[in-house]
């Protein structure tokens, strides 16, 4: 079980590409540095926002080493997300993992060929422990991507006696029950991450102390706006900023969220490139009204830039 229980915000990072969409791992270490600038103490790094299913074995793999390459030293800690279909695949990310020092793994559960039983889930997740058995594992479950719809509370159950090295749960899912079991399972033995950003607040009146999300990359300020209102009961105050949130999340799934939140970065001077087919981009003339519409927000001045 997870020694050092994840607390704050984790970014979901974005992965960065060229133009013509090869890596650029160039540009990791300007968003380890604006991360850190902002207030972020964790990167997640090669999950959704880190278009992992659109990357080669190979691209994760140079991915993971620059992240810890650039993050040596630093104050920053690297979770690496190994999910993917083919579980050979992600034992050989997991070991990587170990060997390089990040901080965790995390990883989906096979999504094509899907777990029908949480038995058949735990059996997936032990063969990535066992190929990283010194780090922290966490399951990351979003029903919404991976059509699994399983208990948690019963993986956690099975997992206490499977999983040597689980740690807990990246909890997107909007069942707010079941993160309530999970958050208690086992005397609050586990670290169960929040993973919806845009509702942030709802997740900390339920006992949540952790979350991933990919605003967290451009807008970390506003949601420590939260976590600081919300620790001195100013909920007032809290609700304003997750209605901020809530804006600003709309605003980019408008137009494509993908594309939009990788057109943020490059408005605040960390540019990641585009993202990879089949996410779209924004033109010219969208990028103008979506920087526009940021200004206007407040999520432009300097506390949200390096």
């Amino acid at each position: 079980m997870l020694s050092h229980p994840i607390t704050g915000l984790v970014a979901a990072t974005h992965t960065p590409f060229h133009a013509d969409g090869s890596l650029n791992l160039s540009a990791v270490e300007k968003q380890a540095a604006h991360l850190l600038h902002t207030g972020v103490g964790r990167a997640f790094i090669g999950g959704t926002t880190g278009e992992s299913h659109s990357l080669s074995l190979a691209e994760r793999q140079a991915l993971a080493e620059r992240w810890m390459e650039v993050t040596k030293g630093t104050a920053l800690k690297v979770v690496v997300h190994v999910g993917a279909n083919c579980l050979g695949d992600v034992a050989t990310l997991a070991a990587q993992a170990q060997d390089l020092g990040a901080d965790a793994i995390s990883a989906l559960a096979p999504s094509y060929f899907k777990p029908r039983s949480v038995s058949s889930l735990v059996d997936c997740c032990a063969q990535i422990t066992t190929a990283a058995p010194e780090l922290p594992f966490f399951l990351y479950d979003i029903p919404s991507f991976t059509g699994i719809s399983l208990s948690m509370p019963e993986f956690l159950s099975q997992g206490v006696e499977r999983l040597p090295t689980l740690a807990g749960i990246k909890f997107t899912n909007p069942d707010g029950m079941m993160f309530q079991q999970c958050l208690y399972h086992t005397e609050g033995a586990f670290s169960i991450l929040w993973g919806t950003d845009e509702c942030l607040l709802a997740g900390l009146a339920l006992g949540a102390t952790g979350a991933v999300g990919s605003t967290y990359n451009f807008a970390a300020p506003l949601y420590l706006h939260i976590l600081r209102a919300f620790a001195e009961n100013d909920f007032e105050s809290a609700r304003r900023e997750q209605r901020r949130s809530v804006e600003l999340v709309a605003r980019l799934a408008s137009v494509g969220y993908m594309g939009a939140a990788k057109a943020v970065m490059k408005i605040l001077g960390v540019d990641v490139g585009p993202a990879r087919l089949p996410h779209t981009n924004l033109d010219a003339a969208q990028e103008k009204a979506l920087a526009a519409d940021l200004d206007a927000m407040g999520l432009l001045s300097t506390e949200f830039r390096l």
